[in-house]
């Protein structure tokens, strides 16, 4: 705990939806869902009611309209980070929302979201905890399938398709994509869940969460023709394939290109890359992504992966708004992060270990600030602005999901060792 700051009280049971702000989630989002023309497909829905687990994969604010949707005319309590309570805290408890803090083991939230279940209504959880950054399933939490477990309902999936080429994150100006798809989905009955081991349970939610925005973006030939389509593409896509510079990277229009060796891509209207001269190296934009992550990974393995930049730190500690605890120190290398800096004369020192997050969660020009990585303890949210002139959070984030896995790696190794 950095300062004497009053904290979220995450203890706070969530109320039911308010019945008179119904009405007003429904006209808002069928609206939205009207502009895009919409697609919903039901499979195996026939009879299902609340209570339920609703897990929804994550790529823009659509989703939320789209889901809302999907679920009527029944409410719901909706898990929602922190930082969308700031300054709305007795909105979003009157609609229903659940505090958390991202990339933690909140005991809370448990609680909080049985209590939900047990009052007889729908609990609506995004598991990838962020959204997507080019448009592909992220990594889910090994603790889910304990939690359906311990939850003992119905366990529903929402995958929605063409949020993410609508309205990137790296540029979420709307392109007025339609139509859109999803499809709500049976993946689990509570007889299944009593059967399946934890284990079985995870693997089926990973086969339900495999999308490609991209890629369904091709398959229907959906053209975007909105001509800024390429531009903040560089926050993703930080290495050149060509030079194999990081950080070097820049985007405007439709067109990428690489300040350091000159060569040049451009994003076609089915949101393809086509190099201007030479070898296109990657022409599906999540390939390059994965190529990046493959790249990580092998520093990773040598032991050579280092990061460490002065930063500003901003805290989160309620819903009142961020606290600015000034500049500080990060360092992430294969020992996870360490946070050093001082706030009111007094020292801090926090660390991540690899173990303890299986992921991050980051932004591309937060509030104008800046690039940042954001990291949670349990009382806690710390944005975290990295002052180097050249960075990438992209990868810091690909950093933190290998780091977890090579020491998941290490753990088995040793415990069959052991046996």
């Amino acid at each position: 705990m950095i300062g004497d700051y009053k904290r979220f009280n995450m203890k706070l049971p969530p109320l039911r939806q308010q019945h008179f702000l119904r009405p007003i989630t429904w006209v808002l989002s069928f609206l939205g869902t009207l502009r895009h023309k919409a697609i919903i497909k039901r499979v195996g829905m026939k009879g299902v009611k609340p209570p339920y687990l609703l897990l929804c994969n994550h790529n823009s604010f659509l989703d939320f309209k789209v889901m809302t949707v999907a679920i009527f005319p029944h409410r719901a309590n909706y898990v929602v980070a922190i930082d969308g309570f700031i300054k709305r805290e007795w909105l979003m408890r009157l609609v229903g929302c659940i505090c958390t803090r991202k990339f933690t083991n909140d005991v809370m939230l448990v609680k909080n979201m049985l209590h939900a279940i047990q009052q007889g209504d729908i609990v609506v959880l995004y598991p990838e905890a962020r959204y997507s950054l080019c448009g592909t399933n992220a990594v889910l939490p090994a603790s889910l399938g304990k939690l359906i477990k311990k939850m003992n309902v119905p366990v529903v999936t929402l995958i929605m398709h063409g949020h993410h080429v609508n309205s990137p994150f790296w540029n979420t100006k709307n392109r007025a994509v339609k139509p859109i798809e999803a499809e709500l989905k049976l993946l689990y009955t509570p007889e299944q869940i009593r059967e399946l081991t934890v284990n079985e349970i995870n693997e089926g939610l990973d086969q339900a969460f495999q999308y490609d925005d991209f890629r369904w973006q091709k398959e229907k030939g959906i053209h975007i023709k909105y001509p800024h389509r390429a531009k903040g593409l560089h926050k993703v896509l930080y290495q050149c394939p060509h030079c194999l510079t990081e950080y070097e990277m820049d985007s405007k229009g439709d067109s990428l290109w690489c300040n350091h060796c000159g060569k040049k891509w451009i994003m076609s209207t089915l949101g393809e890359l086509k190099a201007e001269e030479g070898e296109t190296e990657f022409s599906h934009i999540p390939d390059w992504y994965e190529w990046e992550r493959e790249n990580v990974r092998k520093e990773i393995e040598a032991g050579t992966y280092y990061f460490e930049s002065e930063v500003i730190v901003h805290s989160l500690p309620g819903s009142k708004g961020f606290i600015n605890l000034g500049p500080a120190t990060l360092v992430h290398d294969m020992n996870g992060f360490l946070l050093k800096g001082s706030h009111n004369n007094t020292p801090y020192e926090l660390t991540w270990k690899p173990q303890a997050l299986y992921s991050c969660h980051i932004e591309y020009d937060y509030s104008k600030l800046g690039d940042c990585v954001d990291l949670n303890t349990n009382n806690d949210t710390l944005y975290i602005y990295p002052q180097k002139k050249k960075f990438s959070v992209t990868k810091i984030s690909l950093a933190t999901e290998e780091l977890y896995k090579v020491v998941q790696i290490q753990r088995r190794q040793e415990y069959d060792i052991a046996m």
